[in-house]
């Protein structure tokens, strides 16, 4: 029963490492690949992305989004260089983002490319709007936490269960450290309840 304990706690453990390495690279994940030069133009870019949420994962920006993670975020990445291109400021998009682009949206090649491959309903929420949900949240690092937290808790809650459930046998192990000594006492109790049995 400590072994498996054990295991528990090691594999918890490791839960929670590869939580705080996701908090860390979410954290230090600020900046995205762009094919604008200009730097007003990619300042521009930089600014709207860290504005807007991944479509694919909701707690992160489309900034932190990786290309190979979302397809989806990658192609409005895309979009939104060119609506830089053509000159309209980042709160202008981010509005558009939420309110909708219009019927003239439809002529962009990435939402062509969106209507060609079947994702109409990618290619409506760009013409009329995502509503306030694309927004990006402020910051995800409380969700990581609490995530950690919660895992630390599972621990917790764990060992006490396991030790309400068996009281004596954290102490019973700890005291017997003969092994041997346990198996014969736990042969000569099976044995005793058989005699008693018999009478």
């Amino acid at each position: 029963m400590k072994t498996i304990f054990y295991n528990i706690l090691i594999l918890f453990s490791f839960w929670n490492i590869f939580v705080l390495i996701g908090l860390f690279r979410s954290l230090s994940a600020d900046s995205t690949f762009t094919n604008l030069t200009e730097p007003d133009q990619i300042r521009t870019f930089h600014e709207v992305t860290s504005k807007i949420r991944c479509i694919c994962i909701p707690s992160i920006t489309i900034k932190s989004c990786s290309f190979n993670n979302c397809t989806v975020s990658a192609k409005l990445k895309l979009f939104i260089e060119n609506r830089i291109q053509k000159g309209e400021t980042a709160d202008v998009i981010v509005n558009k983002m939420v309110h909708g682009f219009g019927e003239e949206a439809l002529s962009d090649p990435v939402i062509q490319k969106f209507v060609e491959a079947g994702n109409t309903g990618m290619a409506n929420s760009v013409v009329f709007g995502f509503g306030e949900n694309i927004l990006a949240t402020p910051d995800s690092t409380w969700i990581n936490l609490s995530l950690a937290l919660a895992g630390f808790l599972g621990i917790i809650l764990i060992y006490l269960y396991i030790k309400q459930k068996n009281p004596g046998s954290l102490k019973q192990t700890q005291e017997s450290g003969n092994p041997v000594k346990q198996v014969e006492d736990s042969f000569q109790k099976y044995l005793s309840e058989i005699q008693e049995k018999q009478k």
